[in-house]
């Protein structure tokens, strides 16, 4: 599993997350000259630095790549993406230029700045390069066998702890791109599961979709909230118009809505009758799951909404005895799914995770911040347009 700087990491530009397809043709449509800039941050605090050189290498490689006939006719058999899109994407590359690699100082420091549209294909490569260079150098010893071994255990776990309960509305998506410990183990954690777990609904890595004939998952991320801080004229409106925005490029499809930008009572209040409406769910991404999913049930249940007519996606750290502990509690009473990540795809013996992320921190020059349901995920260095964030949500000032 070693890797040098002649061979690529990531091989085909579709080995990403759906989402990030789906904002960019949203973004191609809606705001394809805006600016933006993001930033990585290691939160597990480990010293990445040594392996500036290979992951630099690797940004290259991955400049190169480009998507092919297939992976295109693979895209225009889906049902949201359009003709304009498709065709933008053939020509499509990105620029390693715009991404800038800093070991100078006491953390591995990385800046990709251009425009939104371009650069917004950046962080899933980038991340799965960055972990999986770590991975090759740390643990150079662990096998896609050993990973199987250790799921084989979890699911041993999790049926026996499954006893006695109906899961025929348990439903379990892999999420673990970003952060997997290596292209390879992903593919066999997959593989096992889609042959072996009649729970096992689909990925969100759209190369993993194609190649398998899996369900593709996925609707937006933080970003596409953040950049409209800065897109709309009054911040208090920002959510709204992101929600507005989004119905405007997906009206019948992909209607999962990420609440946690700036918290759940704010995203509520912002989620009226119309948007709780036509959105066909919810996914949760920090905080509390049990008192958020309560909480999603309470607003549709005061909105004269039946709550089985809606899904809740839960995707924050989630292992699968933490899912199964949040279906006992939801089952039959709202649609649940489980996105799980790092504890499907980088969970072996001995390996210690990482906990990495690329954040947008800029729109037009400006600062964007999401300040989601736990302390200690927001991402802004500027304190007072935090508070002016805060202030516009009508949030304490904590």
């Amino acid at each position: 599993m070693t890797h040098t700087g002649h061979t690529g990491v990531i091989e085909s530009l579709l080995d990403t997350d759906a989402y990030k397809l789906h904002m960019q043709q949203a973004i191609f449509h809606q705001y394809p000259n805006i600016e933006a800039a993001a930033e990585f941050h290691c939160r597990s605090q480990e010293d990445l630095r040594p392996y500036c050189r290979e992951i630099q290498a690797q940004v290259e490689k991955l400049g190169e790549l480009s998507f092919s006939e297939d992976e295109l006719a693979y895209l225009a058999t889906l049902p949201f993406f359009q003709a304009d899109y498709l065709d933008y994407l053939k020509t499509f590359k990105l620029n390693s230029a715009q991404v800038e690699i800093d070991a100078s100082g006491d953390q591995l420091s990385i800046m990709i700045t251009g425009k939104w549209l371009d650069i917004i294909l950046w962080e899933v490569p980038l991340l799965a390069v960055i972990s999986e260079v770590r991975s090759s150098k740390c643990y150079p010893e662990s096998s896609a066998q050993d990973a199987i071994r250790q799921l084989k255990l979890k699911l041993a776990d999790f049926y026996q702890r499954a006893e006695g309960t109906d899961l025929s509305e348990f439903a379990l998506v892999d999420f673990g791109t970003r952060r997997r410990f290596s292209k390879e183990v992903q593919e066999a954690i997959v593989d096992y599961l889609s042959e072996n777990v009649p729970e096992f609904k689909g990925t969100s890595n759209y190369h993993l979709a194609h190649t398998r004939g899996l369900t593709p998952v996925g609707t937006q991320a933080h970003e596409w909230f953040q950049a409209h801080q800065q897109l709309s004229g009054e911040l208090a409106d920002s959510q709204q118009l992101a929600l507005n925005r989004w119905l405007q490029e997906y009206p019948d499809s992909l209607g999962i809505a990420l609440t946690d930008c700036i918290n759940m009572d704010a995203f509520l209040r912002d989620f009226d009758l119309r948007l709780s409406e036509r959105f066909s769910g919810l996914r949760h991404d920090s905080g509390d799951p049990i008192a958020w999913g309560e909480k999603a049930i309470r607003h549709y249940e005061s909105l004269g909404i039946d709550p089985k007519s809606k899904t809740l996606v839960f995707s924050d750290s989630l292992t699968l005895r933490k899912a199964l502990e949040i279906y006992k509690q939801f089952a039959h009473r709202i649609n649940i799914s489980f996105g799980i990540g790092t504890q499907l795809t980088c969970d072996l013996p001995g390996v210690d995770t990482l906990n990495i992320v690329i954040k947008l921190t800029e729109c037009e020059g400006r600062p964007v911040a999401k300040i989601s349901d736990e302390p200690g995920k927001s991402i802004c260095r500027d304190e007072d347009y935090l508070s002016q964030l805060r202030q516009a949500f009508q949030l304490a000032n904590s």
